[in-house]
């Protein structure tokens, strides 16, 4: 019994840090575009291409993301954003975000 549990824990481990895998080449596509849509101006098509593939799919499903429309629509409106994936997840960018929501709030 307990080699069972051993072993269902390693193989969930083995899955997360797979997981992670494929969330690192999701970040590293939706880079790819806004590089492209700085350079191009065709970010958000090539994501929306990307995602909608037969190889997009299956990444964004080993990332643990459901590859509906609804995620497409996600990832084209953050590559026109403009801001690269290592920014948006940075705390200084979270905390000026937040910042920012706040002073509109209070404007309103």
């Amino acid at each position: 019994m307990a080699d069972f549990v051993d072993g269902s824990a390693f193989n969930f481990e083995q899955g997360q840090r797979a997981r992670k895998l494929f969330a690192a080449v999701v970040l590293a596509a939706l880079d790819d575009a806004i590089a492209d849509d700085k350079k191009y101006g065709n970010g958000p098509e090539q994501i929306a291409r990307w995602a909608r593939s037969r190889d997009g799919r299956e990444v964004l499903s080993c990332a643990g993301i459901d590859p509906n429309e609804r995620v497409v629509k996600g990832l084209m409106e953050f590559v026109g954003k403009g801001v690269r994936t290592s920014v948006a997840l940075s705390r200084e960018e979270s905390e000026r975000r937040h910042a920012l929501e706040l002073e509109q709030a209070e404007a309103a």
